[in-house]
């Protein structure tokens, strides 16, 4: 077992984390009081190769681990969520499906793009009665003339509707039944017939990455564009699933970390009883158990990754770092914000930013109590 990153994994941290301080940081908090997408610094990750870190360089990608790109999501997360989950969506979950489901021509048409940082791209999953409950999806995609006709609605869907969006892939009903053999999965340009990316939402937390709910009415594309095997979309989700899972735990790791290296330094700085608070142990005691959450949730996670580049089984892995960093991500930046005190609750300082940025963690890419179902399964239950 060895705990220590090696030395690309290394290079690629610092990477980050020297871009994130000079481009990100500094302008956070204007874009996420302004809900502003910084489609800007989205086009340099990929430029810099951030985007593709995981993927072959047969397809633009930097040819590097899984964990490499956990330990970039982690950098992105401590500068800004916002642009964290972008970055995620395009690659854990658009690209993976891509790499792993798609054609040579359906990997050259669209991962290219993705993996340059020249487009950005959607998962289309969720709707209005369909969430952690996949098989429960609505829209339907039918085959006519030589092209799928899809009709239906998403809701909640990342990296939507901005200028850079290029497709979304679409989970739809192609089938009978309600399990295997029911959904599929189908890339839907931005620009197809029928298709419409409804006006953003207007979120607690994450409001510089694009949101938005998706409209289908006979929305037109050709057959072509199918994903992989018809009946298999199901599958494919929840394989890919696993991944981002790790992905979303990777940023909650970054967003903890944030939360305590800006609560020990309030800490020393704050003074109260003739002494900074730092030294009083109530706030030790906090910074401690701080501590101990943000180091577990990064073992975790970097467990889970290093099990995906050893391509051996990660389910249970992934459940169980998405579940442990998310919820320790929302107990860090709420004891951040005790720490703070009044100061925290001012929206004028980060601390209240991170607070509404760590409340979606324990929901995307499967809730909480999905992560537990799921772990639950694997144990044998």
């Amino acid at each position: 077992m060895n705990f220590n990153l090696n030395e690309n994994q290394l290079m690629i941290r610092d990477l980050v984390r020297e871009f994130a301080d000079k481009e990100i940081a500094p302008h956070t908090a204007g874009w996420d009081e302004r809900e502003e997408f910084p489609a800007a610094v989205v086009r340099k990750l990929g430029e810099l190769g951030i985007t593709g870190t995981a993927f072959s360089e047969e397809y633009g990608g930097g040819g590097g681990d899984a964990l490499s790109f956990m330990v970039a999501l982690e950098e992105l997360a401590r500068a800004d969520s916002a642009v964290a989950v972008t970055v995620g969506v395009v690659a854990s979950l658009c690209g993976q499906l891509l790499l792993r489901f798609g054609t040579e021509e359906q990997k050259r048409r669209w991962l290219v793009p993705l993996l340059k940082g020249e487009t950005i791209a959607a998962f289309g999953l969720t709707e209005p009665e369909a969430g952690s409950d996949a098989a429960s999806i609505a829209t339907k995609a039918e085959q006519v003339n030589g092209h799928w006709m899809v009709n239906g609605s998403k809701s909640f869907i990342t990296n939507a509707g901005t200028p850079m969006t290029a497709f979304v892939i679409v989970a739809a009903v192609t089938g009978e039944g309600r399990e295997d053999g029911r959904l599929s999965t189908i890339i839907v340009p931005s620009d197809a017939p029928g298709f419409s990316a409804g006006p953003p939402y207007r979120k607690l937390g994450w409001r510089a990455s694009d949101t938005r709910p998706l409209y289908f009415e006979d929305c037109r594309v050709p057959e072509e564009n199918l994903l992989g095997v018809r009946g298999q979309g199901l599958a494919q989700l929840l394989e890919t699933l696993d991944g981002a899972r790790v992905g979303l735990a990777a940023m909650s790791v970054g967003l903890a970390e944030a939360a305590m290296q800006l609560a020990m330094s309030h800490a020393r700085e704050r003074r109260a009883f003739g002494k900074p608070i730092s030294k009083l142990q109530a706030i030790q005691f906090k910074l401690a158990d701080m501590a101990v959450s943000v180091d577990l949730a990064r073992l975790a996670t970097y467990r889970a990754a290093a099990l995906m580049d050893e391509g051996k089984p990660f389910k249970k892995e992934a459940a169980v770092a998405k579940l442990y960093a998310s919820e320790a991500a929302v107990r860090v930046v709420d004891e951040a914000l005790q720490i703070h005190g009044g100061a925290g609750f001012m929206e004028d300082g980060p601390i209240a930013r991170l607070y509404r940025d760590a409340r979606i963690l324990t929901i995307g890419e499967g809730t909480s109590e999905v992560q537990r179902l799921v772990i639950a399964r694997e144990l044998g239950c």
